[in-house]
């Protein structure tokens, strides 16, 4: 962006003029504007009008690089050849037959194959029905109705996860839930193994415990080290079913998810994003005699613990197709360490440019995703190991802001970076250049803002 005497707002609206107009039009239309919360941008956000590898281009014709990547389900990047030609061939067949087809078991075949914990699938159409499932297997298994979940976690918008996702954590993050929902659904502080080990030895109607296993919103809480182990022992001591949220970590973190990454085997994982290569697409997967609940039985059996599964897109011929295409060339793991590498990259040269400016912000993350921590009084600065990050989980979940986050935002989209809110990731279509250009931009952004007296 050429240097101006400018304000980010002037600029912004003078150079997204047609994406100013779409949102005024949507409002008519849409509450807010918008179709996803992390998607609300004020004073407007942008419209995109295609994407292709790292690169997204709006509807005024500027060009971004991309750190939403589909919110974490493209880890090979936008239209990758070998996902579009197996949706390309799958057009000409049918997009919905209503009826079971060879596709949705070779793509039940590769989770098998991929995740270690794996024993029987059953796809749903996202995330948020994925921890829902889990969570009715969990209380039809052990026939019991509470599940403990971590301050901070998110496992989708369905009643029972909505405690504690966003600070204050005693509050739930949204209206219109019922009391005696929110009674069945237990927080624990994030990392605190004392704390969990005291819920589940005073209560015994817990069914599970809920987690995404490199920590809350994927890596803005970290985990510290040995967490997992002590997780796996305590709920196996319990008889309490673990169930891994690998929504976004699974086929990220490694080919197997965290589970392979950290070497636990959950009792259920849930899937999504990645698994379903850019189409709408999530999945339970675990223990046979945990997922044989969902099967069709003798009348003899049990018969009314089956569980009701209908879903009109459950597997569809669409999302399976980019599914299959997606896991078959992750497997190698190639795809995954190259883009673990670029972020590790980006996030030391953020670091470098943070330190430049003396402001207290801090990039952190694992794996290929990163967060930029804006207004903090940590002395680490992005220096610590991240497992050993003991900083406020409130403080990590809030941010530095909306106004911050806005005029930050802004900033970079001006400069061609689209950064999420809350976290981003690479993909294996970021190169060495994307991040340079990244880093750049990150720079001029922060001089803009300390120009403008907005930090």
């Amino acid at each position: 962006m050429e240097k101006t005497d400018r304000s980010l707002a002037d600029l912004y609206y003078s150079t997204h003029s047609k994406s100013h107009e779409l949102y005024e039009r949507a409002c008519q239309t849409l509450p807010s504007g918008v179709t996803h919360d992390g998607r609300f941008l004020s004073p407007f956000p942008i419209y995109v009008e295609r994407a292709s590898g790292s690169k997204k281009w709006d509807v005024d014709g500027n060009e971004y690089i991309d750190y939403w990547v589909g919110h974490g389900a493209l880890i090979l990047g936008h239209g990758h050849p070998k996902v579009m030609e197996a949706v390309k061939a799958q057009l000409e067949k049918g997009t919905h037959y209503g009826a079971c087809h060879l596709l949705e078991i070779e793509w039940g075949e590769w989770v098998k194959k991929l995740i270690p914990s794996a024993e029987k699938v059953k796809f749903v159409s996202s995330g948020t029905e994925a921890t829902l499932m889990a969570i009715r297997l969990a209380r039809t298994f052990t026939e019991k109705n509470k599940i403990v979940k971590f301050e901070g976690h998110f496992h989708g918008w369905h009643d029972a996860v909505m405690p504690g996702v966003n600070p204050p954590f005693n509050i739930p993050s949204s209206p219109g839930i019922p009391k005696g929902v929110l009674d069945n659904t237990i927080l624990c502080p994030s990392n605190n193994i004392e704390a969990l080990e005291t819920i589940l030895k005073n209560d015994k109607d817990i069914s599970a415990v809920i987690i995404e296993p490199t920590g809350g919103s994927f890596v803005a809480i970290p985990i510290r080290d040995g967490f997992l182990q002590k997780l796996r022992e305590l709920t196996s001591k319990y008889g309490v079913l673990l169930i891994f949220d690998e929504v976004i970590t699974g086929f990220r973190c490694s080919p197997g998810g965290a589970q392979e990454y950290y070497n636990i085997k959950p009792d259920l994982t849930t899937l999504a994003k990645i698994l379903a290569g850019g189409f709408p697409g999530g999945a339970v997967t675990g223990r046979d005699d945990i997922m044989e609940y969902l099967e069709f039985k003798d009348p003899k059996w049990n018969r009314y613990k089956k569980i009701y599964h209908p879903g009109t897109f459950n597997a569809n011929p669409f999302s399976a197709s980019a599914g299959v295409a997606v896991l078959s060339e992750i497997s190698t793991g190639e795809d995954i360490k190259k883009a673990n590498s670029v972020a590790k990259y980006l996030r030391d040269e953020l670091n470098r440019v943070i330190d430049k400016h003396d402001i207290n912000w801090c990039a952190y993350g694992r794996f290929s995703g990163f967060r930029i921590f804006k207004g903090h009084d940590c002395q680490k600065r992005g220096k610590c190991d991240y497992e050993m990050c003991d900083y406020d989980p409130e403080s990590l979940k809030s941010g530095g802001g909306s106004n911050l986050e806005k005029n930050f935002r802004m900033g970079m989209l001006l400069r061609g970076i689209d950064l999420s809110p809350s976290i981003a990731m690479t993909s294996s279509a970021h190169s060495m250049e994307d991040i340079d250009k990244t880093v750049a931009a990150f720079d001029e952004t922060i001089k803009q803002m300390k120009e403008e007296k907005l930090i």
